[in-house]
């Protein structure tokens, strides 16, 4: 089924306490990872493959329903068959 994928991730410069939590859990696990930032994926299916017009349309949602504008942002829109 087509969708199109949108995915927002908390501003760079705001603390992510939920990446943070996971951060400490793999540093105490003895996994090297420096940080960790967790975003949401939002997967808006279609009959069809999204036209052009749907896709716009995707960028508004995310825009006015889908993020947080003030804490988030949205990283990528993408179209997948």
């Amino acid at each position: 089924m087509p969708k199109i994928i949108v995915e927002v991730m908390p501003k760079a410069d705001l603390l992510d306490p939920q990446g943070k939590a996971v951060g400490n859990s793999l540093k105490r696990a003895g996994h090297s990872v420096a940080t960790v930032r967790i975003g949401k994926r939002i997967e808006l299916h279609y009959a069809n493959t999204p036209t052009a017009a749907e896709l716009e349309a995707a960028k508004q949602i995310a825009a006015d329903f889908l993020s947080n504008g003030v804490i988030e942002d949205v990283v990528s829109i993408t179209v997948e068959a």
